[in-house]
C-alpha cells in the first residue's frame, strides 16, 4: 500500500476512499462546519513551525493544511457544489488576473505597488463600490487583532489615517485616560467600549510600527510562560509552592527570570 512518493491526485483519491462506504466512519461523518476548528488548528501549527524554523515540521504541517483543503473539496464534490479542480482553477485565474504587471500591461516595480494594484483589482472583481464595502469585506471571523489591523489598513488606503507616529502615541494615551476615567463609573458597558478603543488604538500603533499585533502578542505570551516556568521551578527548588508565596517573593523571582533570559539572549 505504502509508496515512496505520492502526488496531489493520490491524496484526492485517498480522501475520496476514506469518505466512501468502504472507508472510515469518522471521515464520512465530517462536514464543512465540523472541520472548521481542525482547519484553524492546522494553520496555527504550520505558523508555529515557521517560528521554530523547523523545516521538517513545516513540511508535515503544510501537509495537514493541504489535507484540510482537499477534505473540504471532496465534501463539496459529493454534493456537486465544486471540486478540487474548481478550487485550483479558481486560484490560478485569480493569480493571473491580479498580477497584471506580469500577465498584462500594468506596471509595478515595488512590492508596495503590487499590493496597491492587487487591492484595486480585488475591489473591481468583487464589485465593491465604496471603501465601506471594502472594510465590511474583511472576514468577521478573523481573530479580532488581525481583523482590526486589516480594517485600519484598508481605511488608510483612502487617506483615513494619522499623519505620524507621535499622533498615534497620543491617541493611545488618550484612550487609556478615557478607560481610566470610565472605570470609576463601574458601568461595564462603557468600560468594555473604552477597553475596545484602547486595544484598537494599540493595533493602530502596531500598524505604524509595521508589526503584526497577533504575532507580537503571541511572542509575549510565550515569553510570559517561559518566565513563569522559571519562577515556579526555582520556587520548587527552594522548597516553596507558588500558592504559599507572597507576591513580593514571586516578583523577585520574576525579575531574576527577566535578567536570566536577557543574559541568555546576549
Amino acid at each position: 500500500m505504502l509508496k515512496d512518493k505520492y502526488s496531489l491526485s493520490d491524496l484526492i483519491d485517498l480522501i475520496e476512499l476514506l469518505r466512501s462506504e468502504k472507508g472510515c466512519p469518522w471521515d464520512r461523518k465530517q462536514t464543512h462546519e465540523s472541520l472548521k476548528s481542525c482547519f484553524i488548528e492546522e494553520t496555527y501549527e504550520a505558523l508555529e513551525a515557521i517560528d521554530l524554523n523547523d523545516r521538517d515540521k513545516l513540511c508535515e504541517e503544510l501537509g495537514d493544511v493541504l489535507l484540510q483543503v482537499v477534505f473540504h473539496a471532496q465534501i463539496a464534490r459529493e454534493t456537486k457544489a465544486f471540486s478540487m479542480d474548481d478550487v485550483i482553477t479558481g486560484i490560478c485565474r485569480k493569480l493571473i488576473l491580479r498580477h497584471t504587471h506580469v500577465f498584462g500591461n500594468d506596471m509595478a516595480d515595488t512590492p508596495e505597488q503590487v499590493v496597491e494594484n492587487w487591492e484595486v483589482l480585488k475591489k473591481r472583481e468583487k464589485g465593491l463600490k465604496t471603501q465601506t464595502g471594502v472594510l465590511k469585506d474583511v472576514p468577521s471571523n478573523l481573530p479580532a487583532l488581525m481583523r482590526s489591523y486589516k480594517v485600519q489598513q484598508k481605511a488608510a488606503q483612502v487617506g483615513f489615517d494619522w499623519d505620524n507616529l507621535d499622533d498615534v502615541f497620543s491617541k493611545v494615551e488618550e484612550e487609556i485616560r478615557e478607560l481610566r476615567d470610565v472605570y470609576k463609573s463601574e458601568n461595564m458597558e462603557r468600560i468594555k467600549d473604552e477597553l475596545g478603543d484602547v486595544l484598537f488604538s494599540l493595533v493602530n500603533l502596531s500598524r505604524f510600527l509595521k508589526l503584526q499585533p497577533e504575532l507580537a502578542l503571541t511572542g509575549t505570551i510565550n515569553k510570559f510562560i517561559k518566565r513563569f516556568e522559571y519562577v515556579e521551578s526555582n520556587s520548587i527548588k527552594n522548597g516553596n509552592k507558588l500558592e504559599d508565596m507572597s507576591l513580593a517573593e514571586m516578583d523577585q523571582l520574576w525579575n531574576e527570570a527577566k535578567a536570566y533570559f536577557s543574559e541568555e539572549k546576549a
